[in-house]
């Protein structure tokens, strides 16, 4: 197993890739602690179930995860550049994780909500928590968009969730026919969405 002081890290590190690379169903805590080289001993000494460490992991993920979204969104950055910035780290993120597995896996927070929304309340909602952060980053950056004039969006949430919609939506048929070339036109498809002129798009 490994050493005492990175066991715990080991196991929410593997369980993330297991949930990304598969499915919460067919990971089992076996599957963890051989992908983690952790006992199943030390998997119970550090959490209760596989749901504990899913929520661990999740949580221990974002916080990296939003570090990166802080920066891509800070208010520094004009509305439109934060938009096109994030469609552009979400192909990279993907493009990464294909290289790696060989294959399109899409937003793993999203994937995991689908799967567990019926069966696992606690995690459900952990789900949810996260996945409505990360549209709260659409919506102040489409609010300040309409506030300066760019775009006209007096309802910034509902546009917002217009448009995670739609991001998850290309994630997941790009998963489905593992073809990241679905997610390459997210940029595009936001201004479209959101009513912006292409001239005002190139000067953003």
């Amino acid at each position: 197993m490994g050493r005492p002081s990175d066991a715990k890290k080991r196991l929410m590190e593997a369980v993330v890739e297991l949930l990304w690379t598969a499915s919460y169903g067919s990971t089992t805590i076996d599957h963890i602690c051989e992908k983690a080289g952790v006992k199943k001993g030390s998997f119970y000494y550090f959490f209760d179930s596989k749901a504990n460490l899913a929520m661990a992991a999740l949580d221990e993920a974002w916080q990296h995860h939003r570090a990166e979204l802080d920066s891509i969104f800070s208010s520094t950055v004009p509305p439109l550049e934060r938009l096109r910035k994030y469609c552009d780290y979400n192909y990279k993120i993907q493009a990464e994780m294909k290289a790696k597995f060989g294959r399109v896996l899409g937003c793993p927070m999203f994937c995991l909500g689908c799967e567990i929304s019926t069966l696992e309340d606690q995690l459900q909602k952990k789900v949810n928590e996260m996945l409505d952060q990360k549209r709260k980053y659409l919506e102040t950056t489409i609010r300040d968009a309409h506030a300066a004039g760019l775009v006209d969006a007096p309802d910034a949430a509902g546009r917002a969730r217009t448009l995670f919609s739609y991001y998850q939506g290309q994630l997941t048929e790009a998963r489905i026919q593992n073809n990241l070339e679905i997610a390459r036109g997210a940029f595009a498809g936001t201004c479209e969405l959101l009513g912006i002129k292409p001239s005002k798009a190139v000067l953003a």
